[in-house]
């Protein structure tokens, strides 16, 4: 049986307080199976499994640093034997001195390698421990001028796969009548409309139905609301993305959320589905309550 090939497999390691866990969570927010704080020993068997014919693991990233104490010693090394098998790219993370004592500092945590002397102390033992990597490092990335929204900005750019949605949208209907969505970033209102269930024809249908769906449209005032709101909507995911803010949800309410809402929201999945790194999903939460 022969080995599979991983997608990506990537080490991150550098100094401590240059940012890593930021990293390690930005790459999980873009579907990255990420492991925090191997010891390197274990990066083997973690490629095997990766490797392994139909496994779960497309994209890996090991965070590596010199927590693993005595075993981080063997770095470098295993990083060479594991090119040998696969393409494996290693990411270290840097920043300065001055920078570092302040994160240290701010956190009020000792340096790992401080012992009994100061912050500066630690900092130049990691630096001698970690030259060796440094120098096998695919990439380096000084983070001393970044905050952690910038460096996850910078990594999203970096190892985001091209098509891939950068903001996952979820489009839900909901009745004002049941309350309004707790998790809603962005809402609005579609009592301005009539409302379907006044029509006889109508009542029992939801806003699924083409019937429904033409009523509610072909109101005075609908087609600009949905014009509008999603030309809107196209700068605000746009800063969403920037922002790192890979999720939305964006509720539109009825006084039941059977009609228009219903109705809306299908109409603006329609839409937003053509916009480029935007993925859509609808949901109608209180569809069938009546």
């Amino acid at each position: 049986m022969s080995e599979s090939t991983p997608n990506d497999v990537l080490i991150v390691t550098g100094m401590s307080g240059a940012g890593r866990s930021t990293v390690a969570n930005a790459l999980e927010d873009l579907d990255w199976y990420v492991v925090d704080n191997l010891p390197p020993q274990m990066l083997r068997p973690l490629l095997d499994l990766a490797m392994h014919p139909g496994s779960a693991l497309p994209s890996i990233a090991a965070v590596v640093d010199v927590r693993g104490g005595k075993l981080f010693a063997d770095l470098a090394s295993i990083i060479g034997e594991l090119r040998e098998r696969t393409p494996v790219r290693v990411v270290y993370l840097d920043a300065t001195d001055q920078a570092l004592v302040r994160r240290f500092e701010q956190v009020r945590r000792p340096h790992p390698l401080q012992a009994d002397g100061t912050l500066l102390d630690g900092i130049a033992r990691e630096r001698a421990l970690m030259t060796s990597v440094r120098e096998l490092s695919d990439l380096i990335i000084d983070t001393s001028e970044y905050n952690i929204h910038q460096l996850a900005t910078t990594v999203t750019e970096l190892f985001a796969d091209e098509g891939r949605a950068l903001v996952r949208v979820t489009l839900e209907s909901f009745g004002f009548k049941y309350g309004i969505p707790t998790d809603a970033d962005i809402v609005a209102d579609a009592r301005f409309l009539p409302n379907p269930f006044w029509q006889d024809d109508l009542r029992r249908a939801t806003g699924q139905d083409p019937r429904v769906s033409e009523f509610v449209l072909e109101q005075e005032g609908a087609r600009e609301f949905v014009q509008h709101f999603v030309a809107a909507l196209g700068p605000v995911l746009a800063g969403y993305a920037r922002e790192n803010k890979p999720h939305a949800t964006i509720a539109i309410g009825c006084t039941g959320g059977k009609h228009r809402s219903v109705a809306l929201v299908e109409e603006f999945a329609a839409h937003l589905r053509g916009m480029p790194g935007i993925d859509v999903t609808v949901k109608h939460r209180d569809l069938g309550r009546e």
